[in-house]
């Protein structure tokens, strides 16, 4: 079947404890979210926005990376680029650009150190300022990666200065993979990633010279973990820890695990169960935030195909995600529920190479309560054009995300700047922010591929058309260009 753009549905309703049922329409872009249905009690409150605000102004701020840059002429070094927020929302005239050689930011730039590998936004100092923690998954010691995290410091002025937070092993790569959270309850934010697929946690507060009040290291010896991402899923008042992963030893299945929080922090990952009793087949893609309104975080994962196990999921072609509701009880997994571009109302055609589910994000845009998810589709074909790249927004209900009212964004998309080009991967990544402070999120999305490698990014205001996007690259921020791979990654 030739490919066909995110302006049209084929409807195929799953779910992973249901049978398969099918039925097919056809129908143009939607312009508008359908209404939300009426469900159980919720939250009195709308899900939060995200809300990164590094220089303390009440505007949300976004900041990405970019670990392929050339900085002074070495290739690889990377850097992380901020854009303020402001009453008129996100403002590229406010630009920063952060590199290993800017001062006052520990080390200094090398070849191939990839410099913003991960993006992490927190308050480490419980200084009323949010901070950036860059992970740098490449940088050297004794001749082999290591990693390394560094947290570059809010203030009135915006990001400045930082320290050193933690150095790795020979080949842990300490960076590739970082999330944060308040695990213990104390007030202070925590960090967790991964050394050698460890779970490694320090634990705040941070001092100015980088010093966590403690660490801890819990060994997972056969384990691969992909993705780190955190949430409260059990409603407990403490941020738990959520990964997905690959066990060395056994076949190619993916798993979701949840570490919850307790006074002593994150415990032992458990892996989350579906219907069956059995673990849950889940993928490598992740996302925590609330969907359906209520008092506790959710997960969705997004599985890529192309593994033997794709045989349990004969709808992964192209890609899928899995909805978790969490609960006082922590996650459910008996309750997932799974979406792929065949499913009911969402835009577009599963079909091979799409990349269904390679980024996600999870806001409320539209202040109805419920979260919506931002799916990212980077090797949607536009018509000849492959591996374009696309974008799609998933509503959120009580009973989780929809693809009733689904919207989505492409290259093509009237009010959406640029030309959709072939290995563009428009949508590779995706983050929701509240640049101009009217509690409803908007959507970033970046396309890395743009240009050879050269990455650009875009903001779009309106979930319900592109009016109002805009775009901007390495010309605005005066960065080198070649293999940049700008947005790769946004901070979470």
């Amino acid at each position: 079947m030739a490919a066909r753009t995110l302006g049209t549905r084929l409807v195929l309703a799953i779910t992973v404890a249901s049978a398969v049922t099918v039925a097919s329409a056809v129908t143009g872009l939607p312009l508008a979210h359908a209404a939300v249905p009426s469900g159980p009690a919720r939250a009195t409150t709308a899900p939060a926005v995200p809300q990164d605000d590094f220089n303390g102004d009440g505007y949300g701020d976004l900041a990405f990376s970019a670990p392929g840059a050339t900085v002074n002429g070495l290739a690889g070094a990377g850097f992380a680029g901020v854009v303020y927020g402001s009453s008129s929302g996100l403002k590229t005239t406010t630009k920063q650009v952060l590199t290993q050689d800017s001062a006052g930011i520990p080390d200094v730039a090398e070849t191939g150190d990839r410099f913003s590998s991960t993006l992490v936004s927190a308050d480490l100092d419980k200084d009323g300022y949010t901070d950036l923690v860059v992970g740098s998954a490449g940088e050297d010691g004794a001749g082999v990666d290591t990693g390394t995290l560094t947290v570059v410091w809010g203030g009135k002025a915006g990001l400045s200065g930082g320290a050193t937070l933690l150095v790795g092993t020979p080949y842990s790569e300490v960076g590739s993979e970082l999330t944060a959270g308040d695990f213990n309850g104390d007030g202070f934010k925590d960090l967790a990633t991964f050394a050698h697929d460890d779970l490694q946690v320090l634990t705040g507060p941070f001092t100015r010279a980088g010093a966590a009040a403690s660490a801890t290291l819990t060994p997972y010896d056969t384990h691969r973990w992909f993705e780190l991402r955190a949430g409260d899923v059990n409603g407990d008042g403490r941020d738990d820890v959520v990964g997905v992963s690959h066990h060395d030893s056994e076949d190619d299945q993916r798993m979701v695990s949840v570490a919850a929080g307790s006074p002593t922090g994150p415990g032992r990952f458990s892996m989350v169960t579906g219907a069956d009793g059995h673990r849950l087949e889940a993928g490598e893609k992740l996302a925590v935030g609330n969907v359906n309104g209520d008092a506790y975080a959710d997960i969705v994962v997004g599985r890529l195909e192309g593994y033997d196990s794709d045989v349990d999921h004969p709808l992964s072609l192209g890609g899928l995600i899995t909805y978790v509701p969490g609960s006082a009880a922590g996650a459910q997994g008996a309750k997932a529920k799974v979406i792929n571009q065949d499913s009911a109302g969402v835009l577009g055609v599963a079909e091979r190479g799409d990349l269904f589910g390679q980024s996600l994000a999870i806001a409320d845009t539209d202040g109805d309560g419920y979260g919506e998810v931002a799916v990212g589709v980077p090797g949607e074909a536009l018509g000849t054009v492959a591996r374009a790249g696309g974008i799609v927004v998933l509503p959120g209900t009580a009973a989780g995300p929809t693809g009733t009212g689904s919207t989505g964004f492409n290259q093509t998309t009237e009010g959406i700047t640029g030309t959709a080009e072939a290995g563009d991967l428009f949508g590779g990544a995706a983050a929701f922010v509240d640049g101009d402070k009217n509690g409803r999120a908007e959507l970033a999305v970046a396309a890395p591929g743009e240009n050879a490698g050269e990455g650009s990014l875009w903001v779009v205001p309106s979930m319900k058309t592109g009016t109002g996007s805009f775009t901007f690259g390495h010309g605005t921020l005066g960065t080198v260009a070649a293999k940049a791979a700008l947005g790769s990654s946004f901070s979470r």
